[in-house]
């Protein structure tokens, strides 16, 4: 079966094996953040709408879940901001419904939680990956670039009263940009925040891939541990690239209908290294070379260079 809202499964540190779940169209976003390794966002909203027919979700989930694959996570994830799918209650319920023994994440930008009837709907997974990067207006501004009306403390607010009403385990990420959001009075009122919503666990996280915009620098080990210091964050939580931890000539479960749809998933995504790539899919370094010559006779492929390498991006 070719799958469209089903990509990986793919591995990190936060997640471990974790199938991703893509319910909105590329670069769909209620944000346009300077870092986003996807690029600029093409379509800013804030309206909530089933972008794609709930039921072919449905049925590749249970194509994919057909043969019981070992998953750490299934998480609803990808190029744009899931909880714009109107969708997302309905697949999260029929998950644990149907397939009780798979924990649930969502990765979210947090931009709607302020809505009850968004928090309602995620009530089911097992933990949610919210960002707040500044609590101040023109900081949120400059890094996410958010859709009218949207406030630096209408996140603050709908992350607490998420946290008062859900269950489940809340992981905070804070995106740190040396310079914009690492001030003493930045960091003072994150820590304020971190009080008031009281997350099981706060990531910090910095530029790895290429971001939407060329000014964005990744904050060294010593920044993210001198902010952790100041934050009293215990430990620090960094995201990596996709399938980072897995060794080359590994492989994941999967039921791709073959290699090239597999790779293409992975890098219309997000931009991969060949050894991102390879540690994901456990194919060599030339087999994934002839498989992006042969997507690229279709496609167009972006390749940049940055310090872990030749990243490959195929935007759609």
């Amino acid at each position: 079966m070719q799958y469209s809202a089903l990509f990986g499964p793919v591995h990190s540190r936060r997640l471990g094996r974790s199938l991703g779940v893509d319910l909105v169209p590329f670069k769909t976003c209620s944000y346009n953040c300077v870092y986003c390794e996807c690029g600029r966002t093409t379509v800013e909203t804030t309206r909530r709408q089933e972008f794609f027919p709930t039921r072919e979700v449905l049925d590749e989930l249970r194509d994919y879940l057909s043969c019981s694959p070992e998953l750490d996570y299934i998480t609803f994830s990808g190029s744009g901001e899931p909880t714009l799918s109107s969708s997302i209650g309905e697949v999260i319920r029929f998950l644990k419904d149907n397939y009780p023994s798979y924990r649930l994440a969502v990765l979210t930008n947090g931009s709607l939680l302020v809505r009850p009837e968004v928090r309602e709907e995620l009530l089911p997974a097992d933990v949610i990956l919210p960002t707040l990067s500044s609590v101040f207006d023109e900081t949120h501004r400059k890094i996410h670039r958010p859709a009218p009306g949207i406030t630096a403390m209408d996140i603050v607010e709908g992350l607490e009263c998420l946290r008062n009403e859900y269950p489940g385990e809340i992981w905070l990420e804070i995106f740190i940009i040396p310079g914009i959001n690492t001030s003493a009075e930045e960091l003072d009122g994150l820590r304020a925040a971190i009080d008031r919503i009281r997350p099981d666990r706060v990531h910090l996280n910095t530029l790895d891939r290429p971001g939407a915009e060329e000014w964005v620098r990744p904050a060294s080990i010593a920044e993210l541990e001198e902010i952790r210091r100041v934050l009293g964050i215990s430990g620090i939580g960094a995201v990596e690239p996709v399938g980072y931890e897995l060794s080359a000539g590994s492989t994941m479960p999967g039921q791709w209908s073959d290699d090239v749809a597999r790779v293409r998933e992975l890098i219309r995504r997000r931009p991969c290294t060949l050894e991102d790539i390879s540690a994901s899919t456990g194919l060599s370094r030339s087999e994934i070379l002839k498989i992006l010559r042969e997507i690229q006779s279709g496609h167009r492929i972006e390749e940049k260079r940055e310090e872990r390498g030749i990243f490959y991006f195929c935007p759609e």
